[in-house]
Order: structure tokens, then sequence, then C-alpha cells
């Protein structure tokens, strides 16, 4: 097929064909970013935690005033859990992680060094808090137990007490020692002395997303015994999720019987997927809201199309039925307006990705976002592209149905 009668047809309507093409531009830039915001929220939703979140519940308590047998009521508590049944191991910690508030430290190689080489969270806890969280080791040891210190007798002034060890994620392991063995290796981040990395595990993430993405799984543990003041929460692991609930229930009675001067809050006492659930509600409702706006962008768009096509079909009737008489096929004019719609859409395509781009580059100075991937904008343009053509289809049959007869006597 020439292109020449349709090109000529669009230069004498160059006021409707521009508005088409303003169109499809701005719903194919504001798509592919929208597409490309939706997948960093799905794609931030679906962190791995490194824990065995199914199994996991967390109950927060304070104490009502400062109470010098802390340690003692914690070993107490924990000692009280792990006897529930359904229970399967518990340990006070510092931080819980989509607990929103976080321990961060800076990491150094060098003790003197003035730039640190990361910034990472600490999680501290007691002999069991490895395995109640699940975490899976794939270099070196666990803690051994002469290596845990009391977390008084680490935090008294001037205290000579120092950290022995400590376990790693494999993001910061690979960020401090590239292409090395971790395990062994030692940097500087609670006091003067080094700390030998003794583990690594797969993952571990922050409590929140400080330090953003790359930083994510910055993540060290420390052996420290924590009383409960220290954070106020209690990581329980239940051998079967389905008890979860009841196991909430039954621990959340034997630490008000244990321990009278505590405050156990059971707005705050969750299980893990609550934790994540809760912590994700914005990010779900963002991917949400921008679903339903791609949604309208395209129905807009293709009532657009749909309706100056019918309009085109109307005004062209007469040229329609000539072409008919002279012998062009309906499948000829099918195609003509599938044809002059295609070149409408590539061009707005065209467009819309030049605009996409400059989108994404003020998205990214103004709120620190990453550079929208180049495999968006296909997918932008594919579906901008279906779209045109499953819109001008109902006004091209009509046209193709035009009886050459009926036509010429439109004059």
């Amino acid at each position: 097929m020439e292109l020449r009668p349709i090109l000529s047809t669009l230069r004498r309507h160059k006021t409707a064909a521009a508005l088409i093409v303003l169109e499809i531009a701005l719903s194919t830039a504001i798509i592919c970013n929208a597409l490309f915001l939706i997948g960093n929220r799905i794609e931030r939703m679906d962190r791995v935690s490194g824990q065995a979140e199914s199994e996991l519940l967390v109950i927060r308590i304070s104490g009502i005033a400062e109470n010098k047998d802390a340690a003692a009521i914690t070993l107490n508590d924990l000692q009280v859990l792990r006897a529930l049944p359904g229970v399967r191991n518990a340990s006070s910690t510092n931080q819980v992680t989509f607990g929103g508030s976080s321990w961060n430290s800076g990491v150094r190689l060098i003790k003197d060094q003035q730039q640190e080489n990361l910034n990472a969270t600490t999680y501290l806890g007691g002999q069991q808090l490895f395995d109640t969280m699940g975490l899976k080791l794939i270099a070196g040891r666990q803690f051994t137990a002469d290596e845990f210190v009391d977390w008084a007798e680490f935090d008294k002034p001037n205290s000579k007490v120092s950290i022995p060890s400590t376990i790693i994620t494999k993001v910061m392991a690979d960020k401090l020692f590239p292409g090395e063995n971790a395990v062994g290796k030692s940097f500087y981040s609670w006091g003067e002395e080094p700390i030998r990395v003794v583990g690594v595990v797969e993952h571990l993430v922050r409590p929140n997303e400080q330090g953003g993405p790359t930083a994510n799984e910055y993540s060290m543990m420390f052996p420290i015994n924590l009383p409960y003041e220290m954070g106020g929460n209690y990581l329980i692991r239940v051998t079967d999720p389905s008890r979860r609930q009841e196991v909430m229930q039954a621990a959340m009675k034997a630490l008000e019987s244990s321990g009278p001067t505590r405050i156990i809050s059971e707005e705050d006492s969750k299980t893990f997927e609550q934790l994540r659930d809760e912590y994700y509600r914005q990010d779900k409702a963002m991917a949400w809201l921008l679903v339903a706006v791609c949604v309208a962008l395209l129905v807009v768009t293709a009532l657009g199309i749909v309706g100056l096509a019918s309009f085109w079909v109307q005004q062209r009737t007469r040229q329609i039925g000539v072409r008919r008489a002279l012998g062009a096929t309906k499948m000829q004019i099918l195609r003509y307006f599938q044809v002059e719609n295609f070149l409408l859409a590539s061009l707005g395509i065209v467009i819309g990705m030049l605009l996409a781009y400059a989108i994404n580059q003020m998205l990214m100075g103004k709120y620190e976002l990453p550079r929208l991937p180049l495999y968006y904008l296909p997918i932008g343009a594919v579906a901008l592209w279906l779209l045109g053509q499953v819109s001008v289809l109902g006004p091209a049959l009509k046209a193709a149905a035009v009886p050459p007869a009926i036509a010429t006597r439109s004059v």
C-alpha cells in the first residue's frame, strides 16, 4: 500500500492528527514511568528478609521504670517462652525487620580512617537469636557460647569489654572484601578493637529502607546478651505457623504473670507477616493507584482513537465509496485505516519515549529514583501500538462495509 494518500489525508487534518499524536505521546511517557514505579514497589515488597517469616512472632515489651534486674528478668522470660507448647525458640533482640526503627553504625576497614566504608544495621541478641530468626549460614560458623558478652558490662563507662566476633550478610561481605572470603577478616565499628567475621549469612535485611536499595542488606550481628529494656522485642519462633495466634496469646499471658512491672503492648505484638504487610501498606496502595492511572490513560487514549477514526470515516464516506467503486477491496480499506493509525501511533510513541526519559530524569533528581531501564520503553510502545490497532478496528470495519453505491450517492 502506498503511503502518499495517507500522508496527504493527514496533512489536510493536521489538528486532529496532532491531538492523537500528543495523546499517545503523553500516554506512552506516563505509562512507561508508571510501570517502572510499579515494578519498583513490587520489588520492594518482595524483598527477602532472610528469616523464617511464617514462623515468627514479635512481642513488644517495656519497663515501667529502670530495673536493675532486667537481665535476670529477661533470662526468666525467655525460659518461660521456650517452655510454652508450640514454641520452637525465643530470643530478645534490639530491633526487628520491618519494625521501622534501626540501630545503624559505620564500618571501617582501617582503625583510624576518617571515611567509613559503609553504614550497616546491627542486630543484637543472645545465643538463640540466630536460630530463632531462621537465618541461613553460607560460610563460617555461628557464635560460640564463650563469645557472648553482657550488655551491662559492655555498656559500662570506660568498659574494656570488646566485641570479639560478628556475623554479616553476603552483600556486606562482598562490599567490604570483594572477591575474598570474608570469614577470618576484621573491621572496626563498635569500640577501638577489631571485630572478626566468623560467619556469613545469605540474607538479613535492615528494619527499614535506610541507605537505599544498594545498602538494604548491609547487616551484621553482634554476640551481646540483651535485656528486654534494650529494644523491647521478644522474637518467638513457632513449630506450626497455623498456631501463631494461639502461641501469641499464651506468650503474652505468660509474660504478664511472670513480670508485673512491665507493659506488654498488644497493639505492637504481631506476627512477622503482619509487620511486613503493615510496613508495605503504602507501597501496595501506591502500586494500585498507579495501575488505576495506567488503565484510565489507556481507556482515554482508546476512546480518543475510536472517536477520531469514527469522525474520519464519516467525513470520508464519499472517498471510501469512490475507492470501492474503483475496485478497492474491504481488506484494502481496512488496511488503509490500520496503517494510518499505525503511523500516528508510531510518531506519538517516539515522542512519548523521549518524554518518558525526560520525566525519569526529573524523578531521579527530585526523588532519588533509579534510572528507567530501557526495556520499559518497548513494553510501553507495544502496549500503545496494540491499543491503537484494536481501537481503530471498529471504525475501520465500518468503513470497509460502506457499499460503493451508497457512498457515491452521498455527494
